[in-house]
C-alpha cells in the first residue's frame, strides 16, 4: 500500500508533504485570490459555483459531499490551476449557498432529494463544461459520480473517489465502531447526529475551519442532509458500474477515515483503481491538499493513453 501516493521512505523529501505540514489556519469563507464565484442554473435550481484557472484548460470538477460545500476544495483549486487545469466546484442542491435548489423545483416537483436529482445536476454541469472532465467525487458525491458515469461515460476523463463509502447497500454498516448500530437510525436521526458531532468538533479541526462549518449550517437545509443519509443506506454497487470502465480510476482516503482502510483497499481492488492513503481523516482535501493534488495530476496525465 502507498501512503500519500509515495513510498514511506520518500515522504521526508516530498515537497507536497512539506507544504501540507505548513498549512495555516485561515478564514474558509473568504475565497483565495483568483477564484471566481458564479451561479449555475441546474435542473434542481441555482447552484453556487467557484472556479480557478484558464477556462480553456482541461477541466477538473470537484464535487463535495453531505454537509460540505465548494469551499472544501479552496486549498486545491490554486494548486490545480497552477498545474495547468481549470478547476471548478459547486455546492450540492440544498447545501450551503445552493440552499434554494431542491426537489420542489423539478418538473414535476418531488418531495425528497434523491439520487436522480443529484445525478441530473452533475450531468448538467458537465454538459455546460462542454468536454470530458476529470471528476473528483467526495464522500456521498462519489456515489453520485459513479451513477452519472453509468449514464453518460463520455463526460468523464477520469474518476477519483475521495473518501467514498466503500460498501454497497447500507454503507454505514462498515463504519468503525458504530457500524452495527447505524441501521437502527432513520435518515433524520442520522443527519441530526452528524450535524451535532460536527458542531461539537468531535473530530477536531482548526478554529477557522470550525467557525466556517458551524456558520455553513445556518444555510444548509436539514431535509437535504436527511435525504442524503437515507440514500447512503442504499448505496449503489460502484464496483459493478466501474470495474470495466476504460478510464483512469483512483480511490483516495485518509488513514483515519470513517471506514477502515481495509475496506477502501478492497473497494479499490474491486474497481480496478489506484489507491492512496493520506495522513488525514475523512477530509484529505482539507488537510493533505498538496499531496492529493500531486497524485491527481499524475492520474490526469494517464487519461487517453
Amino acid at each position: 500500500m502507498r501512503c500519500g501516493g509515495v513510498a514511506m521512505d520518500e515522504q521526508a523529501t516530498d515537497p507536497a508533504v512539506a507544504a501540507d505540514a505548513e498549512l495555516p489556519d485561515f478564514d474558509w469563507a473568504t475565497l483565495p485570490d483568483g477564484v471566481t464565484a458564479t451561479t449555475f442554473a441546474a435542473p434542481s435550481g441555482p447552484l453556487a459555483m467557484i472556479s480557478h484557472g484558464d477556462p480553456a484548460a482541461p477541466p477538473v470538477l470537484l464535487v463535495p459531499g453531505a454537509t460540505g460545500s465548494k469551499e472544501d476544495f479552496v486549498l486545491m483549486l490554486p494548486v490545480l490551476a497552477a498545474a495547468g487545469y481549470f478547476a471548478l466546484s459547486f455546492d450540492l442542491a440544498g447545501q450551503y449557498e445552493s440552499v434554494l435548489a431542491g426537489p420542489e423545483n423539478l418538473d414535476p416537483p418531488r418531495e425528497h432529494y434523491d439520487y436522480e436529482l443529484f445525478v441530473d445536476d452533475l450531468l448538467a454541469v458537465l454538459a455546460d463544461v462542454g468536454r470530458p472532465a476529470h471528476i473528483v467525487g467526495y464522500s456521498f458525491a462519489g456515489l453520485v459520480a459513479g451513477l452519472a458515469y453509468a449514464r453518460e461515460p463520455e463526460r468523464f476523463a477520469s474518476l477519483t473517489l475521495l473518501s467514498c463509502p466503500p460498501l454497497a447497500g447500507q454503507s454505514f454498516r462498515g463504519v468503525s465502531r458504530i457500524g452495527p448500530f447505524t441501521g437502527l437510525a432513520s435518515g433524520r436521526t442520522g443527519a441530526a447526529l452528524m450535524v451535532w458531532g460536527i458542531r461539537r468538533n468531535l473530530v477536531p479541526v482548526s478554529p477557522g475551519r470550525l467557525r466556517f462549518v458551524r456558520e455553513r449550517f445556518a444555510l444548509t437545509r436539514r431535509e437535504s442532509v436527511s435525504d442524503i443519509i437515507a440514500m447512503m443506506k442504499h448505496a449503489p454497487d460502484l464496483a459493478a458500474i466501474l470495474r470495466d470502465a476504460p478510464l483512469p480510476k483512483f480511490v483516495a482516503v485518509g488513514e483515519h477515515d470513517l471506514w477502515p482502510t481495509r475496506l477502501h483497499a478492497e473497494f479499490a481492488e474491486a474497481l480496478r483503481a489506484g489507491l492512496a492513503v493520506y495522513p488525514a481523516g475523512h477530509s484529505p482535501c482539507e488537510t493533505s491538499p498538496h499531496q492529493l493534488c500531486r497524485d491527481l495530476v499524475r492520474l490526469f496525465a494517464t487519461a487517453g493513453r
